[in-house]
């Protein structure tokens, strides 16, 4: 596409902690320092898009709750303000990341301008949208079509695009292109943080999610309750959320001595500095952004081998890929070889 002028991007995502809003917001504020005009288009504020920045802009959904529907609708809404803002500041393409209700509203939203108006459609898929939705006959349809509809489709991993395919049957053009991250500068010392955190010469374990289901918060805190190892350790986790559901069970663990939760953090980098081990139980994962961000700070994972995570990271290299399953299993695992590799890799370092 050649315009002759810097490119207007429409990027619209999920606007809470999560991958996939981690990404779209950094990919806006990167294009926007190479001087693009980036629009965001959301119910709210993208978790971590500054209040002021050089080319940005945030446009807010508004969505009403009229007594004629059962359930409050987004679509439409979403994809009248996707119309309003592509007519509006002329722009040239809408990235959706998600297929529903994202890519779907853009695909209305296009319908609804004139052909000259009308901006290119590239669709992200990140995961649930194949995996969880795309199995539902109530959705898979719309997703399907919306794919069909977009100009480019991306995945973030060589097995979600694998997926895209069987699930969805679509067997148009997709590129893979892996997540990334683009750290700050921690704010405080690794020493600061760990002082806050009341860690002093134990193993401070990290695990940083959303806290969806498919992350398996207890089956992680029943691998953390049958840890048998001489080394002293605590565990820190960077909630992308409410985490008191899962207090109940840290108390029936007898890990209250143990779990450090800290709730919506913006500055993750302090944190990851701070951590020598992170752990991650998942079920299900199209890529795991979290073991790249702990990654960078040289800090290795244990991690269950599910879906595009063996793309993040390397087995023995990187960190333990271990087998999804019984949590015994990964407690020896981890009392066994995590130690021994994190003192490997300290000791490298």
């Amino acid at each position: 596409m050649s315009t002759g002028r810097p490119l207007k991007v429409g990027i619209t995502c999920y606007p809470s902690v999560g991958g996939s809003g981690v990404i779209a917001t950094t990919l806006g504020i990167e294009l926007a320092n190479r001087g693009y005009e980036v629009h965001f288009i959301s119910y709210d504020r993208p978790f971590r898009l500054p209040e002021s920045s050089p080319r940005v802009y945030f446009h807010p959904v508004v969505i009403n709750s009229y007594g004629l529907f059962k359930y409050p609708d987004y679509t439409l809404p979403l994809s009248v303000e996707m119309a309003r803002v592509s007519c509006n500041h002329g722009l040239d393409v809408l990235h959706v990341h998600y297929a529903v209700p994202h890519a779907t509203a853009a695909v209305l939203a296009r319908c609804m301008l004139p052909v000259e108006k009308q901006p290119k459609i590239v669709t992200t898929l990140h995961g649930t949208d194949t995996t969880l939705l795309g199995n539902d006959p109530g959705y898979g349809p719309a997703i399907h079509h919306a794919l069909l509809q977009s100009d480019a489709v991306t995945t973030v991993s060589s097995y979600l695009k694998a997926e895209t395919r069987r699930v969805l049957n679509f067997d148009g053009p997709m590129e893979v292109i892996h997540n990334f991250f683009d750290p700050k500068t921690p704010t405080r010392s690794r020493e600061e943080v760990r002082r806050e955190l009341g860690v002093s010469d134990e193993i401070l374990i990290l695990h940083s999610s959303n806290l969806r289901p498919m992350k398996r918060i207890d089956l992680l805190l029943e691998t953390l309750s049958r840890v048998k190892s001489r080394e002293k350790f605590k565990v820190l986790i960077l909630a992308g959320g409410d985490f008191s559901p899962f207090l109940d069970d840290v108390r029936r663990l007898g890990l209250e001595d143990r779990v450090i939760v800290r709730e919506n953090v913006l500055e993750i980098e302090d944190y990851l500095q701070a951590a020598d081990l992170a752990l991650y139980t998942s079920e299900s994962e199209s890529f795991c952004l979290s073991i790249l961000e702990a990654m960078f700070f040289e800090c290795p994972s244990v991690s269950t081998a599910v879906g595009g995570i063996p793309e993040v990271m390397e087995d023995g290299v990187d960190g333990i890929l271990i087998p999804f399953g019984d949590p015994s299993e990964i407690a020896v695992l981890i009392g066994v070889k995590a130690f021994c590799r994190l003192t490997t890799v300290k000791s490298a370092a």
